[in-house]
């Protein structure tokens, strides 16, 4: 088993070179005597306590690599609950609407095609991160010789459609004005979903379908982060005048907004316009984001009574903090959108419907709506290849030891009127950095000086 398909949120690798067949029995069966081990006292005596979900999205490997992981599961002596092909997020909807003691999505989310991999949660949909548990699953699945096994676990097949549609549709709001938008569902998960969803609704949304079908095969990367990946979406909004525009990631668990111009709304700023929409809903309540936003997320929660709360990057960590301080909402710089009334997990179709009730109770356009948001000058993440990463953080931190230091996530450093923040990859020689300054010419002079010590982007 290859070990760099470990990652820190979820399993990932090339398929049937990195990540196989076999790799997914493995894991299944490790996944199978550790997820029920969690559950303790009145909890196991529940009726699918004891079960776990499965999904898996609608790459052309992934119907097999979940028989595969089915099979390692069974094989464990645990019962599976399998609801077929789905996004990510409905997978977590399973495990706290049917009580199950975890769940398991085959996905390689943004990737490419020639990926896959799988998401864990256990049990109340808590993701499984390298720190919560993944690293047990490693080591008992890694102990594997041989792929065979008496599969006594039962399995049943059920399709929780209806009722995922109904949890979703509750946060949609009963005033909805006319709007044109598109929607680029990058030949993933969305696809199937999104009309599924509006279907029957007497509402006035006039929607362009871009990539909506799902054949296991990508237009372009899933990834609605990558600015070619947005082109099309971009060309469409601009052509057909539409309100806005929407890119969802191949799982629908991440998304993308441009506004009615075709520029894109970059995650942090939709998190903080997103800000007064919730905390008029909940005043004085948490929100969370990570640890790359802009400062302008923080300054939009104290300004509407709020508390911000900064967190780690990763689905994993952004998903405990929201647990732990009970917030309404989080959101990062990658699209991800945490919600409080949803068990704290992300979702690309709430967001959805959250953007729609939030556009329709404003008066003006989105480009308006976020201009003001855009008062710092900023970097986006740069990627700088570093082979001892932690001695070059150090080091950081000595040349810039004036500044507040945070070591939350990597290092971060505050000034009065810039800010950076360097971060390692787990599993690469990588380290990231995000700097946002006042102005041009401060961001431009500080970037200059770190990139003397970290070298020339890769």
């Amino acid at each position: 088993m290859n070990p760099s398909i470990f990652q820190a949120n979820e399993i990932t690798g090339l398929f049937d070179q990195q990540f196989g067949h076999d790799d997914a029995w493995k894991i299944g069966n490790a996944a199978g005597r550790f997820l029920p081990s969690l559950v303790r006292g009145f909890d196991r005596g529940r009726a699918n306590t004891l079960c776990i979900c499965v999904g898996h999205d609608m790459r052309t490997h992934s119907p097999a690599l979940a028989e595969r992981l089915i099979e390692g599961i069974r094989c464990a002596a645990v019962n599976v609950i399998d609801i077929g092909m789905t996004d990510t997020p409905q997978l977590y909807f399973a495990v706290n609407h049917l009580g199950t003691c975890g769940g398991i999505q085959v996905t390689a989310s943004h990737k490419s095609d020639r990926y896959n991999g799988l998401r864990i949660a256990g049990q109340h949909a808590i993701p499984i991160g390298i720190d919560t548990g993944l690293m047990d699953i490693k080591h008992l699945a890694s102990s594997l010789l041989h792929t065979k096994g008496i599969a006594s676990g039962t399995i049943k097949e059920m399709d929780l459609l209806e009722e995922y549609k109904r949890h979703i549709l509750r946060f949609l709001g009963s005033r909805l004005k006319p709007l044109k938008l598109a929607i680029d569902a990058s030949n993933g998960m969305a696809g199937k979903l999104i009309p599924l969803l509006l279907a029957d609704l007497d509402l006035d949304l006039d929607i362009i379908e871009i990539n909506f079908k799902h054949m296991g095969i990508f237009k372009h990367t899933p990834d609605p982060l990558v600015a070619e990946n947005l082109a099309e979406l971009k060309k469409v909004v601009c052509r057909e005048k539409c309100d806005f525009g929407l890119c969802f990631d191949g799982g629908a668990d991440a998304v993308v907004m441009l506004d009615e111009n075709g520029h894109q709304v970059p995650g942090d700023l939709l998190t903080a316009l997103m800000v007064p929409y919730f905390l008029k809903q909940k005043p004085r309540s948490t929100v969370v984001y990570d640890q790359r936003c802009s400062r302008v997320v923080p300054e939009e929660i104290i300004k509407n009574e709020g508390t911000p709360r900064r967190e780690r990057v990763g689905h994993c960590y952004m998903q405990k903090a929201m647990r732990d301080s009970h917030a309404i909402f989080g959101g990062d710089l990658s699209g991800h959108f945490y919600y409080g009334e949803s068990s704290c997990t992300d979702s690309g179709l709430i967001t959805l419907v959250h953007i729609l009730n939030a556009v329709s109770q404003a008066d003006q356009p989105v480009s308006e709506l976020v201009k003001p948001l855009y008062r710092y000058c900023r970097t986006g993440e740069i990627s700088f290849q570093v082979e001892d990463k932690q001695t070059m953080m150090r080091e950081l931190g000595k040349l810039f030891a004036e500044g507040k230091i945070n070591r939350l996530d990597g290092i971060t450093i505050d000034f009065k009127d810039w800010w950076f923040n360097c971060r390692a990859s787990r599993a690469e020689p990588f380290l990231h950095l995000n700097v946002e300054a006042r102005t041009q010419d401060l961001l431009d002079e500080k970037v200059s000086i770190i990139r003397k010590h970290l070298g020339e982007p890769v």
